[in-house]
C-alpha cells in the first residue's frame, strides 16, 4: 500500500466520526474510556492536537511548541464539537500537502516532518475514537489500512504479525496482544523522528 500522507488525517476523521455520531444522544460528560477526560473534553483534546500539528508545520520551530491554542465553544452541542475534528484534520491535510519533505518542526517526542505529523493526527483521532467508543458502548478497532502506515511511521519497534489496528492500540497502551501484555497506562510514546 502506498500511503498518501496528506489524506491520512481526513481519512481517519471520515472513518471515526460517523461512528461517534451514533452516540450523540448519550451523556458526553462521562469519562472517555480510561483517559482523564470526559467524552466532550476528549473531542477538544483531539482538535487542539491536530490543529497544533498544522501550526507546527507552518511555524517550524526547532525547540518549542507553538503559541497557537485552539478549542471549541464550550457551549456548542456535541455534533458541532465533533465537526471541529473534521475541520482540524482538513486544515492539517492541506498543510501536509503544502509542506515540502525537508521541513522539520519540534515535537517533544522527536522533531518530525509532514509524514510524522500526519501520522500523529491519525493516532489522536483513531486511538481516542477507540477510547470514546468504549464508553459509548460500540466495539470498534481502528481500520488496518489507516493504522498500518501510522504504526510503521511512529512505532518502528512495534511487534510484527498482528493486525495493524490492534497493534496501534497496543502501542498506545490500550490493549494486550497475544503473547504481549498491555503497556502500562501513560508509559508509551511514539517516535516522531524522521528515519
Amino acid at each position: 500500500m502506498t500511503t498518501l500522507w496528506p489524506e491520512l488525517p481526513t481519512a481517519a476523521a471520515a472513518h471515526a466520526l460517523p461512528l461517534l455520531e451514533k452516540g450523540l444522544e448519550q451523556d458526553w460528560s462521562r469519562p472517555a474510556g480510561e483517559t482523564d477526560w470526559s467524552l466532550v473534553e476528549l473531542i477538544d483534546h483531539i482538535t487542539l492536537g491536530v490543529m497544533g500539528y498544522a501550526g507546527l508545520l507552518v511555524a517550524r520551530p526547532a525547540d518549542r511548541y507553538i503559541a497557537l491554542r485552539t478549542g471549541t465553544d464550550p457551549h456548542a452541542p456535541v455534533a458541532e464539537r465533533l465537526e471541529s475534528i473534521t475541520i482540524a484534520a482538513t486544515l492539517l491535510s492541506h498543510t501536509v500537502r503544502a509542506t515540502v519533505p525537508e521541513v522539520r518542526a519540534y515535537h517533544p517526542w522527536g522533531a518530525s516532518d509532514r509524514t510524522g505529523f500526519a501520522a500523529m493526527a491519525a493516532v489522536e483521532i483513531l486511538v481516542h475514537a477507540h477510547d470514546m467508543t468504549r464508553t459509548l458502548g460500540f466495539d470498534w478497532t481502528p481500520p488496518d489500512d489507516l493504522a498500518e502506515p501510522v504504526v510503521g511511521r511512529l512505532f518502528p519497534a512495534a511487534p510484527a504479525g498482528h493486525a495493524p489496528g490492534l497493534t496501534l492500540l497496543w502501542a498506545c497502551g490500550r490493549v494486550a496482544l497475544p503473547g504481549l501484555a498491555r503497556l502500562p497506562r501513560g508509559r508509551w510514546q511514539w517516535s516522531g523522528e524522521v528515519r
